[in-house]
């Protein structure tokens, strides 16, 4: 089976993350894309975060029953600073016969070599970059530099969707509306769980 790992905060998840998950399951012909929660991520500190429980219903209820996608509390799961290599490790032994695509943004795809273990990290998984304006394909093979690899990375498209978890939550506080931003659960969720300083206001436009 090939499977797309779609690691991020998800605080929250919105349609960019669905946009980007069917994107990549189509042009790399997936099976399924699974959507990876950070537990406690090594190179950031997650704003405003619920925990990872919340963060990982959120994500259950952003992809419904669509049976393209799943969720993972691998990394919410196991405790202490998360990385990369340590997941692939994790799926790779669970599930020796999957082909793993590790789906990344052109930003975090240019960072990695400052990851650890960034070579272990592409002999686990084929490194699969959504090409933006923002980052292009010749930019991110100058940045891989050696570690660029044609049988390890691809590239696939990704239409400009402008939204952000940061965007959202700012909205959310001040009361303005995140439905069709976000799916209609998580935003139904979030203003349940007064996420983020959220009330009614932030279901309904």
């Amino acid at each position: 089976m090939r499977v797309g790992i779609l690691g991020g905060g998800f605080n929250p998840p919105h349609l960019g993350h669905l946009i980007l998950a069917q994107e990549a399951l189509t042009q790399l012909e997936l099976d399924r894309v699974m959507f990876m929660p950070y537990g406690e991520p090594s190179h950031r500190v997650l704003e405003e975060d619920p925990g990872g429980d919340v963060r990982i219903t959120m994500c259950e209820n952003a992809v419904g029953g669509d049976a393209r996608f799943s969720v993972s509390r691998v990394e919410v799961d196991r405790g202490g600073p998360v990385y990369t290599v340590d997941t692939l490790r994790e799926l790779r032994a669970s599930s020796p016969d999957d082909s793993l695509y590790l789906l990344l943004g052109g930003d975090q795809a240019a960072s990695l070599q400052s990851w650890r273990s960034p070579e272990e990290v592409l002999s686990l998984a084929v490194v699969a970059v959504a090409e933006r304006d923002e980052w292009r394909r010749a930019e991110i093979v100058e940045r891989l530099g050696p570690l660029c690899s044609e049988d390890r990375l691809r590239f696939f498209d990704m239409p400009r969707i402008d939204i952000s978890s940061s965007m959202i939550r700012l909205r959310a506080r001040a009361g303005r509306p995140i439905r069709y931003l976000v799916p209609d659960k998580v935003a139904d969720y979030v203003a349940a769980q007064s996420l983020y300083g959220a009330t009614a206001g932030a279901v309904s436009p």
